[in-house]
């Protein structure tokens, strides 16, 4: 079984490289091609539709959703480009400390 950080890191790859290929044999380079505003608005609809999926509590749905907004929101990190890793870096440092604190110090 493939660790869940190799398959963020193996999206984040792919998203990467479909960068450069063409718009008409790729649904992430269209996408990525139309620039950041229309990748920040892909990404607010599949936060809507998995918030919806969520309120109907059908799991499968759910599940299929979630993948949505993972897939992307690594696009909308790529194309605003900001590696992957930074956020993973960023939710390392988070877990050492409490959610509230986290929070508190944000403020």
């Amino acid at each position: 079984m493939t660790h869940k950080s190799e398959v963020l890191g193996q999206l984040a790859d792919t998203v990467s490289r479909r960068r450069g290929e063409s718009s008409d044999q790729s649904y992430t380079s269209k996408l990525l091609s139309k620039g950041v505003e229309e990748c920040a608005k892909k990404f607010g609809e599949e936060a809507f539709e998995i918030a919806l999926a969520a309120i109907a509590g059908d799991k499968a749905h759910i599940t299929r959703e979630a993948a949505d907004v993972i897939y992307h929101l690594v696009v909308l990190l790529e194309a605003t480009n900001v590696p992957l890793s930074h956020v993973m870096s960023e939710l390392e440092k988070r877990q050492s400390m409490s959610g509230l604190a986290e929070k508190a110090a944000r403020i």
